[in-house]
């Protein structure tokens, strides 16, 4: 288990949104939901505080604070797919009242920003072939979300 876990601060969202993530993940899970024991600026005693939950094997704690702090793209998820059936499914989820943003980044309806990145453009862009990782980079940088075959094509050029 790892030592580290994002702590992610939501109003009052925070079980609704760990329920969602958890849904569009394989081997991810709701651990524990604390409830307040008194009534704090975070809500009344009773009522959800914190929810850890795993989320393909990473922890997460989501925080119900009270007040909305809003995220920034200067933290995001980046999620790693093999493929774009994967790509596509973790898309749709976080789309459902979500904003599609560029470059495969998407804002969820909560506001945390997720990077939805097939494992081949880092193969691609990293090639040492300088046209190859150009052509990659172009055509990445016209999507928003990321389209494997697409990718492939300007890679072989």
């Amino acid at each position: 288990m790892s030592k580290i876990a994002p702590c992610l601060w939501f109003a009052r969202e925070a079980e609704e949104a760990a329920n969602l993530y958890v849904s569009l993940f394989p081997n991810s899970r709701i651990d524990h939901v604390q409830k307040n024991v008194i009534d704090t600026p975070a809500g009344k005693a009773d009522q959800v505080l914190v929810v850890n939950f795993t989320l393909a094997d990473q922890r997460f704690m989501a925080l119900n604070g009270g007040n909305r702090i809003e995220f920034t793209h200067a933290i995001s998820l980046e999620v790693d797919c093999v493929d774009q059936t994967e790509v596509d499914c973790l898309w749709d989820g976080l789309a459902d009242g979500g904003t599609p943003v560029a470059c495969g980044w998407i804002t969820d309806r909560y506001g945390v920003s997720w990077q939805i990145v097939p494992t081949v453009l880092s193969k691609y862009i990293a090639d040492p072939d300088p046209a190859k990782a150009a052509r990659v980079m172009q055509a990445m940088m016209q999507m928003v979300k990321l389209d494997i075959a697409g990718l492939e094509a300007a890679y072989r050029g």
